[in-house]
């Protein structure tokens, strides 16, 4: 099982970027939780981030086929990339969108997600444990295949 988890915007500033919000974790930190998790559950993970629209579309565009999982934080593109979008809607790769806030409970502008409808599902406010929780359901997803 490959999962790739793919971080937008600005999650190369966790630890640093308003930790009452996003928590003191560093992005690092967090990815090598996530792949150990991973591991062990017999998941590849791999993980890498990019602030570039483009080079977010480009990462997915090329899952396919490699990867049979996404995780996604699109982080502000969700509400109103539709690049982004439709990127994740023309692949065969199914993808979980997660956020570490509940942007739910936030902004105003943060409460609609372009992206959502096109995923999976969505796991937000959970801080990194959102990501955790993608795995879990991707492990619960797999165990229901092979039963």
């Amino acid at each position: 099982m490959n999962v790739l988890i793919l971080h937008g915007p600005n999650l190369n500033r966790m630890g640093k970027r308003e930790p009452h919000i996003y928590g003191h974790m560093t992005l690092e930190e967090m990815n090598d939780r996530l792949v150990q998790l991973g591991a062990k559950w017999n998941m590849n993970v791999t993980c890498t981030q990019s602030n570039i629209e483009g080079e977010l579309i480009h990462i997915i565009h090329e899952a396919e086929g490699r990867f049979d999982y996404i995780i996604l934080n699109p982080g502000a593109y969700t509400h109103y990339s539709y690049a982004l979008r439709d990127a994740i809607a023309s692949v065969e790769v199914p993808v979980i969108e997660v956020h570490l806030s509940n942007v739910h409970a936030r902004e105003t502008f943060r409460h609609t997600s372009v992206t959502a409808p096109v995923c999976q599902g969505q796991i937000v406010g959970f801080g990194w444990k959102s990501y955790q929780l993608a795995l879990t359901a991707i492990r619960g997803f797999t165990e229901e295949k092979t039963n």
